[in-house]
């Protein structure tokens, strides 16, 4: 029977699934499609297409041998896979996407010219060394032909910003309900500008996006246009080297929803605060919404006109403040559901607790995690996810008391706490109570009279005394040494 891309696909997966951890496989092979089967050359070619060039290299490196033999299985032995890698990029000259085809083979990673197709209006790039010459012509004029803007447009959207994914907490409910008002009229609401401001990886942007997306799925805006402040101002030098300062003028005047990002950045930059002046009260003027978004409040951007300050004002201004842990967790299984990810109760609250100010840092975790577990084929757990996240986690010390490291030293000797604190000389016990000022010394802020009087009422030569004593015998007694990292690591464990 002869198979569709589809079927044949499908019978690998099938295969697959039974060779590799369940959570590698939602990762890494049921994102993929097929999109072509055929005959060329006596070669029968399933053509599976992959979403990025991140997803070639590791099925490369990790699947290429189970893959290969799954599918000369499935369709003979003359079967081979080629995958379509979709690359994409920002788009900087209005040109469509590409899809890279390659071989699955280890060889094929830098082939001399790919085959490329058009995947609509997708913005790509070839892998390095795999693109066209650089022309030395001049760029082609995106600001030109203004009819084409109602036709075809790019909004420039992250098309996973929106309000569905955006998870609401009290720091954000009222710029998030703001926000939903804004989509679904823009221009139409007292809420023009609308600025969002707060610190790096609080979802500003994503907050921003949402609006747009909104608007362009449910058609309340015609034109919608995301950027940053620093594009804006590469795009506006750019037109004046080309003389295209007019037609860039005119561009922006067109767009019936702006969102622009971070613009503290224009902050010295008085050429193109002059243009986004004029371009702003343009907008404004015509009943078109405007979306902000900044670091910091208006009034502490430094380094911006005045009138433009004063501008940014004109509707509405709005914090994003740090999620709260409820706020974190949320985030966190809702960013696990998406990618698939199995994550215990234990494993969402240590990362939460732990990761406080920036929901960036938050899912960065999460994602970084994945790769670990994914690597080794084990299950998330509370272990992995200390010793993955050690670098980025800083679990809060317990202060120790004189009392704790006295329990702690006398419990390791045998001897009572009343035994190092008496007026007593006998040998076990002075060696207990010097070692107990040690680490007094060591883990507590005490002074060293304060740490005496809580040793009987020993003044601070004596502690002086005692810990030299031990510095010296951990570098002449071995078994001593060793004795003293046994009870550091008690007084460790007492600390976490």
């Amino acid at each position: 029977m002869k198979h569709s891309p589809e079927s044949a696909w499908r019978a690998c997966l099938d295969i697959i699934r039974d060779n590799i951890s369940r959570q590698s496989f939602k990762t890494w092979f049921e994102p993929l499609k097929a999109v072509g089967l055929s005959d060329e050359g006596g070669l029968t070619k399933l053509t599976v297409q992959l979403p990025s060039q991140f997803y070639y290299e590791w099925l490369e490196e990790h699947y290429f041998a189970l893959i290969r033999k799954t599918v000369t299985k499935v369709i003979g032995p003359q079967g081979r896979l080629y995958y379509e890698v979709v690359i994409e990029k920002e788009a900087t000259d209005g040109q469509p996407g590409v899809s890279v085809q390659l071989p699955a083979n280890p060889s094929s990673r830098a082939p001399t010219r790919p085959r490329a197709e058009s995947v609509g209006t997708r913005s790509a790039v070839y892998p390095p060394g795999m693109g066209p010459p650089v022309s030395p012509q001049p760029p082609p004029n995106p600001f030109a032909a203004p009819g084409l803007l109602k036709t075809k447009f790019d909004s420039r959207l992250n098309p996973s910003y929106t309000f569905e994914r955006f998870v609401e907490g009290d720091g954000n409910r009222f710029a998030r309900s703001a926000a939903w008002a804004i989509g679904q009229q823009p221009g139409g609401t007292s809420f023009n500008p609308f600025m969002v401001y707060g610190g790096v990886g609080l979802g500003k942007t994503h907050l921003n996006q949402a609006i747009g997306n909104y608007a362009n799925t449910h058609h309340t805006a015609e034109t919608v246009l995301y950027i940053s402040s620093e594009r804006f101002t590469a795009e506006f030098v750019q037109a004046i080297q080309h003389n295209r300062a007019s037609d860039f003028s005119i561009f922006y005047r067109q767009i019936d929803l702006l969102i622009v990002d971070d613009v503290q950045f224009f902050a010295g930059k008085e050429k193109t605060q002059e243009e986004f002046f004029h371009i702003f009260n343009a907008l404004h003027q015509s009943g078109k919404q405007i979306v902000l978004s900044a670091d910091r409040p208006p009034k502490e951007i430094d380094g911006i006109e005045e009138r433009l300050l004063s501008r940014f004002q004109w509707g509405l201004t709005v914090d994003i403040q740090p999620p709260d842990l409820e706020t974190r967790i949320a985030i966190l299984q809702n960013k696990a559901e998406e990618d698939g990810i199995r994550l215990g109760r234990d494993v969402t609250e240590f990362i939460a607790q732990h990761v406080k100010n920036n929901i960036r840092e938050l899912e960065g975790s999460l994602i970084r995690l994945l790769a670990y577990s994914t690597l080794r084929q084990s299950e998330i757990t509370l272990d992995l996810a200390r010793e993955v996240l050690r670098d980025l986690i800083r679990e809060p010390q317990v202060q120790l008391t004189i009392a704790d490291i006295q329990r702690i030293v006398c419990d390791y000797f045998d001897i009572t706490e009343d035994q190092v604190r008496a007026r007593t000389r006998k040998r076990e016990v002075a060696k207990t109570r010097q070692v107990a000022m040690y680490f007094c010394k060591m883990h507590t802020n005490n002074s060293l009279k304060t740490i005496g009087l809580q040793f009987g009422g020993r003044d601070h030569s004596t502690v002086i005394h005692a810990y030299q004593t031990v510095e010296n015998q951990i570098e002449t007694d071995a078994k001593f040494s060793q004795m003293i990292e046994d009870v550091q690591h008690r007084i460790s464990l007492r600390s976490r």
